[in-house]
């Protein structure tokens, strides 16, 4: 066997040839612009998704006393203020509502717009949220109408009746199912 002796890219005349290496490709402008946008959009729909969501909750709370002794101080700033309607107060034009709430012996007139809701009525809790205006009344654009207990205490017996029905096994009586899709025994 003919051993062929190659020469090495060490010896002068040698064939290989250190080279630099290939220049690299500087990154495109155009991707991290866009790279850019994207973070910036990303980071904005985050930021405003986050205020609009801590917006609601960081609306304050008062009791119609506490906001009209600090009428001043909120000026026209957004709150929900509790009180009672007043009998004899409710009055609706056009498209807006009217009527006095009360709390421990302070009034406040509110004018409410658009329609109330279907519980809205005299004599019941309720928490409106608006601002004060210039006059001294309270703008509203959200009534919440705070409801008790009474139906049940009032109507307990008609609860018991449906929970009765509502129990498994206590249709077999009636013809219908048992509870678990079978049909009762006829006696």
């Amino acid at each position: 066997m003919d051993v062929i002796d190659e020469p090495s890219g060490d010896e002068e005349g040698g064939l290989a040839v250190d080279a630099p290496p290939a220049p690299r490709r500087p990154a495109k402008r155009g991707n991290r612009l866009r790279v850019a946008v994207v973070l910036v959009v990303v980071l904005g729909a985050l930021g405003f998704l986050l205020w609009k969501g801590l917006g609601d909750s960081t609306t304050f709370f008062y009791n119609v006393d506490q906001a009209v002794a600090r009428q001043d101080e909120l000026g026209a700033d957004r709150l929900r203020v509790q009180g009672t309607v007043l009998d004899g107060t409710v009055e609706e034009t056009g498209g807006d509502v009217s009527f006095t709430i009360s709390f421990n012996g302070v009034e406040a007139d509110v004018v409410h717009r658009g329609d109330p809701p279907e519980l809205f009525q005299p004599n019941l809790p309720v928490v409106v949220e608006g601002h004060w205006q210039e006059d001294g009344t309270f703008a509203s654009d959200r009534i919440l109408v705070k409801h008790s207990e009474e139906y049940q205490e009032d109507n307990g017996d008609r609860l018991d009746e449906t929970d009765a029905v509502d129990a498994p096994g206590a249709n077999a009586s009636s013809g219908g199912t048992t509870g678990d899709g079978e049909e009762p025994a006829q006696p």
